[in-house]
């Protein structure tokens, strides 16, 4: 992990943004954005783990690198789609950051609550800040009814069988 850095007084870290992609080549440039535009006074990288996409999700990422510095933008391709789990832990090897987040490329996850989350971060000195779906405020768009009756049956069961203490176990925005 880098070190952290003074800023007047304050200590000022890195954060590590882990996307995972497959055949996201019409929001990767969005999300990207997105994250510069909302994260303008955070030191940070993007740390894209694309998973073999047959769309040219990677040559998009490899314009993004020319636009933002590839020292901002890091695409660590794997030959085929591996899952996102095992993504994540990809991405995690190459983070450099004080600080890791992770987010679907999917939009899912607006790069707006960025800094809620480091914010909250900061001021508790937490471990882990995650984003969920089903408090005041939370919740979904652009999914079905499905896909809602999936992920709400899932956090049910996990509430009733394990009592975590937290809202949403499947969301993957922390």
């Amino acid at each position: 992990m880098a070190d952290e850095k003074e800023n007047n007084g304050e200590k000022k870290y890195k954060y590590s943004i882990i996307i995972p992609t497959y055949n996201e080549r019409l929001n990767i440039a969005i999300i990207v954005y997105l994250i510069f535009k909302h994260l303008r006074d955070v030191d940070f990288e993007i740390v894209v783990v694309d998973d073999g996409s047959p769309d040219g999700t990677q040559e998009i990422v490899m314009q993004l690198q020319k636009l933002y510095g590839e020292d901002r933008i890091l695409l660590r391709a794997r030959a085929k789609k591996l899952g996102l789990g095992t993504a994540y832990i990809h991405g995690l090897k190459y983070a450099s950051g004080d600080f890791v987040v992770i987010m679907d490329a999917d939009l899912s996850h607006h790069p707006k609550y960025l800094p809620s989350f480091i914010k909250k971060q900061l001021e508790t000195n937490a471990s882990i800040v995650t984003g969920t779906r089903y408090v005041k405020g939370g919740g979904v768009h652009g999914w079905n009814l499905m896909r809602k009756l999936t992920s709400r049956g899932a956090n049910v069961l996990a509430q009733t069988f394990l009592w975590p203490g937290v809202s949403d176990l499947t969301g993957s925005f922390r």
